[in-house]
């Protein structure tokens, strides 16, 4: 398993005695082979938070649908305000993402890739929106399946 730290925070919660000095962590966590999740940490200090996130993003690992290095077919998701549309893409294009989109996409295995990201770009939503796309992505397998066919009776 491959881990990502995506963003280290410090937060201050400001009291009439003094300043409570806290950090959250934002890790990814994939193994390159189609599975992928994300956590988040709070801890006073900032190794602690990360262990945490991370053992968090380990529980919430969701198994994603590739062929090819690139996903099977068009998707699109919305999360809080966040919107991301994903394409596939030709072998030999690359991932064409920015920011966490990016980490999330490469983290997952994924080789060739088109992607935009619309509306917010807050961190914790744009990855649930990605990792929201990709679980909603279908293979030929699962379609026959909810129809109650075989792929031989599909064609």
């Amino acid at each position: 398993m491959k881990e990502k730290l995506v963003k280290l925070k410090r937060v201050c919660k400001v009291t009439k005695g003094r300043r409570y000095f806290s950090f959250t962590a934002l890790v990814v966590k994939g193994n390159k082979n189609g599975v992928v999740g994300f956590g988040v940490g709070k801890a006073k200090e900032p190794q602690h938070a990360i262990l945490k996130a991370g053992a968090q993003a380990e529980k919430r690992l969701v198994k994603i649908f590739l062929t090819g290095g690139t996903i099977p077919h068009e998707q699109k998701a919305k999360y809080g305000s966040s919107y991301i549309f994903l394409y596939p893409a030709a072998k030999g294009t690359g991932i064409i993402a920015g920011g966490v989109v990016r980490i999330v996409l490469e983290l997952v295995g994924v080789k060739n890739i088109f992607s935009k990201l619309n509306g917010s770009s807050n961190s914790n939503n744009c990855i649930s929106a990605v990792i929201l796309a990709l679980t909603k992505i279908r293979n030929a397998y699962t379609i026959a399946q909810e129809r109650g066919l075989t792929i031989k009776n599909m064609f």
